[in-house]
């Protein structure tokens, strides 16, 4: 997070960089990270592997 997010500018307000930290975690680090409770996978891939077929599919 520090090289990918915190230095990559100068944060304007506490607000600003809250809400980049918090976008940061929300939408890239926790969908994308491994879980060792889940296989080692991340949650997206958990959710498409785990997803029941599309009846209308």
């Amino acid at each position: 997070m520090q090289l990918e997010l915190l230095d990559t500018k100068k944060w304007a307000t506490r607000a600003d960089l809250a809400n980049a930290v918090f976008e940061w975690i929300e939408c890239w680090y926790n969908p994308y990270r491994r879980h060792s409770s889940i296989g080692m996978i991340c949650p997206n891939e958990y959710e498409r592997r785990h997803q029941p077929p599309d009846p209308e599919a």
